[in-house]
């Protein structure tokens, strides 16, 4: 039967139904309530029309009224009452980030992204509508770390950046960009580059690479093999650490690392000479990794193991990184070959759009040159074993 005005007033805890899937929630406090239950594709959900006495018996009618309207046209009216509810910045991210992860190669991506915003840009962005973010509420975020820590500041202006496209590009909001760059925030805010020097990666001059390689020559283990390795390679750390025998060519003397492992997104050779195959030991599985985990049989070394080789050296005043930069300046300062090679060699890509397009050789048979010069500067001619 119908509820009434006075049915309503004197409900007791329970369930009533007005008909039709309207129903009167009386809680055991005596806390009244409106629902409307429905089915949508086969699914049953409750929209919540409002509390009694502030929605009156009239009023729910009025609204489970309009919510079967919408449901007769195909709508779902709790998607609906969703869609319709301003959007925050904080869950604009979020779903940026998630529309984002499929398309992301390194799953820490995500985690960055998420970790940066939550501790930069959501205590003071967070829980604002994104349609109505300002330039004073991006630089507000912004300010406090903008001198302290210019790069982080800089990659989560380019986030924050990111999440107001994302809601322009949804239509939830109109106008430019409050954390754009170019043309906007540089007029406001110092260069982030002007703000601190560039910390490089702390080096080993190249003069001293010979008696460095022959300490480490001493030492035994997977990662010591490892750090000889990539130094003789001049590769990035994570590209040791990942590689397969499946990448090895041991016959043609070439370390091919798919696109997926490298930086940049492109396939590369690298020339091995006869020390660096040396570093390898025994080949097993295609898929097996050639530098394992002692500790995790079929996972990859950790970065900081190699990293542990450099300090039980006592060389805390270095990094795994940095004989990149020791390989650059030996190539750069001390040997003829040209800038072209050196670069190709570390896998660096051209920043010149009008010479990238006449740049179509991976220069393979120079940077062999290039590295077996390197290998004889680094240990002379006897392999590592």
């Amino acid at each position: 039967m119908a509820l009434s005005a006075q049915k309503v007033k004197a409900a007791k805890p329970g369930r009533h139904g007005d008909g039709r899937g309207l129903f009167l929630y009386v809680k055991p406090s005596g806390a009244r309530s409106w629902v409307l239950r429905y089915q949508v594709q086969g699914r049953r959900r409750d929209l919540g029309l409002g509390p009694y006495p502030d929605v009156s018996l009239a009023m729910a009618r009025e609204r489970a009224s309009e919510a079967r309207r919408l449901i007769v046209m195909g709508d779902d009216p709790i998607t609906k009452k969703q869609q319709a509810k301003p959007k925050t910045f904080r869950d604009a991210a979020l779903e940026l980030i998630e529309s984002k992860r499929p398309g992301w190669k390194n799953a820490k991506h995500a985690a960055q992204w998420t970790s940066t915003l939550e501790a930069y840009a959501f205590p003071k962005l967070g829980e604002m509508q994104v349609a109505k973010i300002e330039t004073a509420d991006v630089i507000a975020a912004l300010k406090p770390i903008w001198a302290k820590k210019p790069e982080t500041a800089n990659r989560v202006r380019q986030r924050i950046e990111a999440v107001v496209d994302y809601a322009s590009a949804l239509g939830i909001r109109a106008g430019d960009n409050p954390a754009r760059w170019r043309g906007h925030l540089d007029n406001l805010l110092p260069k982030p580059t002007k703000m601190r020097a560039v910390k490089h990666h702390p080096a080993l001059p190249h003069a001293e690479i010979a008696a460095f390689m022959a300490t480490l020559e001493q030492r035994s283990g997977v990662a010591a093999r490892a750090l000889a390795y990539t130094i003789l390679t001049a590769a990035r750390s994570g590209e040791t650490r990942g590689m397969t025998w499946a990448e090895i060519d041991l016959e043609a003397g070439i370390w091919t690392i798919p696109a997926q492992r490298m930086k940049a997104g492109k396939e590369h050779r690298v020339p091995l000479t006869d020390a660096a195959i040396a570093l390898l030991g025994n080949m097993r599985d295609a898929d097996s990794l050639v530098f394992e985990s002692e500790a995790k049989k079929g996972k990859p070394i950790s970065d900081m193991t190699m990293t542990a080789v450099l300090r039980r050296m006592g060389r805390n005043d270095i990094t795994v990184h940095g004989f990149r930069s020791t390989f650059r300046d030996w190539a750069g300062e001390t040997t003829g070959f040209p800038r072209e090679v050196i670069e190709a060699a570390l896998a660096h890509g051209i920043k010149d759009k009008a010479e990238a397009a006449y740049a179509r050789s991976d220069l393979f048979d120079k940077r062999r040159n290039l590295l077996e010069a390197w290998s004889a500067k680094a240990i002379g001619f006897r392999p590592i074993c």
